[in-house]
């Protein structure tokens, strides 16, 4: 029996205007969102105020991480045509800040970096004003995957880590923390803002959180977004613990006296949760 969520888990709930124009907009261009794939508590709050992550390269991931509800499996071949949708799609909502995310695709030789660098180019051609948060996978960390969507100049690179190291093997099986890290390292090393992500509540300590932490400090990674994992079927990892309010305002602090430039931290932050507002707060501490 799935764990009876605690009383601050509340999902917003939005059907305005501005939701089902987001919802028709997604439909007739075909796209695929994060918001959608992986069942984020904030579609109705995200979508309700505009703004949404995009997710490119398909529907289908080639791996299989227990706490994620995108669909595992064969995914389709590569749509040459998705980059220029994705860009049509920004420039109908007028964003000033889009996020792009996509599925791990282990069976492309470049990881999907050429449809990533493409898709940056062409929102760019397209929205000249518009900032470009991109959230990768690791590409198994080829570099010279990686550099192709680097020198895309993206505004900002994310790789989340998503937990603890000691949980990978459960949670993570066919990814390494060492190589996300690495990931990082190397976006940092050619000037690029950084960001990163954990959830809470497989089973870490708060100890092995202040490790990603320090971890992620020592590549000099910008950026955090910590939140609360919520079990999307049976078939996922049990939540092993709700962390309190309270804890996620704690951790935030010890983030922030650690040098990120800014901590975004609670039980429903996800990695594009206010982007945009993170993404700016950066900037101006830079």
């Amino acid at each position: 029996m799935a764990r009876k969520h605690p009383p601050w888990i509340k999902v917003k709930v939005s059907s305005n205007q501005e939701f089902v124009r987001m919802q028709q907009l997604v439909r007739t261009h075909q796209l695929h969102t994060v918001c959608e794939s992986a069942s984020c508590p904030n579609i109705g709050e995200c979508w309700g105020r505009g703004t949404a992550t995009f997710m490119i390269l398909g529907g289908t991931c080639t791996r299989n991480c227990r706490f994620c509800d995108v669909r595992p499996g064969d995914p389709e071949p590569i749509d040459h045509e998705e980059p220029r949708r994705v860009a049509e799609a920004i420039h109908v909502l007028g964003l000033h800040h889009a996020v792009i995310t996509s599925v791990t695709r282990d069976d492309l030789t470049d990881g999907g970096a050429s449809a990533w660098a493409d898709t940056i180019h062409q929102i760019r051609a397209l929205n000249a004003e518009c900032r470009v948060e991109v959230l990768i996978p690791d590409l198994q960390g080829r570099q010279e995957a990686l550099l192709t969507i680097f020198q895309e100049k993206p505004d900002i690179i994310g790789h989340n880590l998503e937990t603890v190291s000691r949980l990978y093997p459960t949670a993570r099986p066919q990814a390494d923390y060492k190589q996300s890290l690495a990931v990082l390292r190397f976006a940092k090393e050619h000037g690029l803002l950084t960001k990163s992500g954990i959830m809470l509540g497989m089973g870490e300590t708060y100890q092995e959180i202040a490790t990603v932490m320090d971890d992620l400090r020592h590549v000099k990674c910008d950026i955090l977004t910590v939140g609360q994992y919520l079990q999307p079927t049976a078939h996922h990892l049990p939540v092993v613990r709700y962390w309190t309010p309270e804890e996620f305002q704690q951790l935030a602090a010890e983030g922030e006296q650690r040098g990120f430039m800014h901590v975004e931290a609670g039980p429903l932050v996800r990695s594009s949760y206010h982007a945009d507002a993170l993404t700016i707060s950066a900037h101006s501490s830079i």
